[in-house]
């Protein structure tokens, strides 16, 4: 760690970070690969029933309902991922070592040039279904900028999960 004091908010962060409690849910590179792929599917079901809303000719309730519902396993999801990580990217810079300050920086390079990517890959699509003829710059512009950012925002953590390490096995043998 670094010699900056750490505050209040430092130490508790560092302590929920840490809890091993939700151990199960990320123990094996397996596990931690369901768990993102189980954020990701629920990130794109929450961005999913957002855009029908949005774009929906009446005032359906439902997608609100099934958003607030599927809010909660999201939730779980994000923090057994940032606990398998132990904070990578929830923390302060002044709470990491060495070694996680260099990792958090791979982590954000990886997930920067996957951004990169899917945004030059929509770009494309969106200008060849415009050239095409259609409205599709116009009705569909808004809800893929609002969903880039969420994967822009969200692409560290999915990166951080799928790089997280095994920690190594309990000296008395047990494994979970």
């Amino acid at each position: 760690m670094t010699t900056t004091r750490l505050t209040r908010y430092d130490r508790s962060m560092l302590r929920l970070m840490n809890d091993r409690r939700a151990r199960p849910l990320y123990a094996t590179a397996p596990r931690r690969r369901l768990v993102v792929g189980a954020h990701l599917a629920l990130s794109a079901a929450i961005g999913a029933l957002v855009a029908y809303s949005g774009l929906g000719a009446g005032e359906p309730v439902w997608p609100f309902v099934a958003v607030a519902v599927l809010l909660l396993p999201w939730m779980v999801a994000t923090g057994a991922i940032n606990a398998a990580t132990r904070g990578l990217l929830e923390l302060r810079e002044r709470a990491l070592d060495e070694r996680q300050s260099a990792e958090r920086s791979r982590v954000r390079a990886r997930a920067h040039r996957a951004t990169t990517l899917l945004l030059a890959a929509i770009a494309v699509v969106l200008l060849v279904a415009g050239a095409a003829g259609g409205k599709a710059l116009t009705v569909y512009a808004a809800p893929v900028v609002v969903a880039v950012l969420a994967v822009h925002w969200l692409m560290p953590l999915w990166v951080a999960g799928l790089m997280a390490l095994d920690e190594p096995a309990d000296s008395d043998g047990l494994t979970v």
